[in-house]
């Protein structure tokens, strides 16, 4: 199938809703398994993007949260740029990216927080604009992987210095045996990830069943 080909089955989903099937088959097809932790997929998101999807992704975004009232979407540099700026640009909101290091131009007033990375096993400092930032922002936070939740609790940690309000985050790819996810609701954020995996393995990847989990927690209220 070409690339044209494929682009038009991504976007031909109901209201530009993203099938979450079509997104695990890019994951299963496309994404090499590296370990028990490591998922590559640089081939559509990380390096090399597909842009049909990346818009398909802030589609269903700004699906998810609709009626939220959002005024700027953050997301952290750089992969998370481009599926930030296609929710961005579907809400018709500004975007803001956290920078990893200091600009040589960045010399106003700055939001700092530190956020540990255990793929690269370092600890660095983001940077945010106090100018791009007030009390008044709702914000939604995009990003492509969720894992640990270190750098997603460092971004909500960055709006509420300012006194913004977190509306909810919004994830690409979700590893949901690691327990950011967990964290991330026992702090009392929403969380939306599109693609949610159980596990890696040689075998490849499992993912999470949402209806049965949905189903099981009926069951335990």
């Amino acid at each position: 199938m070409s690339y044209l080909e494929k682009r038009d089955v991504q976007l031909h989903t109901s209201k530009g809703e993203l099938d979450m099937k079509q997104l695990q088959d890019k994951i299963t097809q496309e994404g090499l398994v590296l370990g028990n932790n490591v998922l590559k997929v640089d081939s559509f998101l990380n390096h090399q993007m597909d842009p049909a999807l990346m818009q398909a992704v802030g589609q269903e975004f700004v699906r998810r949260y609709a009626g939220e009232r959002i005024t700027k979407v953050l997301t952290i540099e750089s992969s998370g740029i481009a599926p930030g700026l296609m929710t961005a640009l579907e809400l018709n909101v500004p975007l803001i990216f956290a920078r990893k290091q200091k600009s040589l131009t960045l010399r106003e007033d700055i939001i700092v927080e530190k956020v540990y990375s255990f793929t690269k096993q370092e600890t660095n400092e983001v940077t945010v604009s106090k100018r791009f930032l007030s009390a008044d922002d709702r914000v939604l936070i995009i990003d492509d992987f969720l894992a640990n939740g270190e750098a997603a609790s460092g971004l909500a940690r960055i709006v509420e210095q300012v006194g913004a309000s977190v509306a909810g985050f919004g994830i690409v790819i979700e590893k949901s045996f690691q327990p950011g996810r967990q964290m991330l609701l026992d702090a009392g954020y929403r969380v939306e990830s599109l693609a949610r995996i159980a596990s890696l393995s040689n075998e490849g990847v499992t993912f999470v069943d949402e209806a049965a989990e949905t189903t099981s927690e009926a069951v335990q209220q």
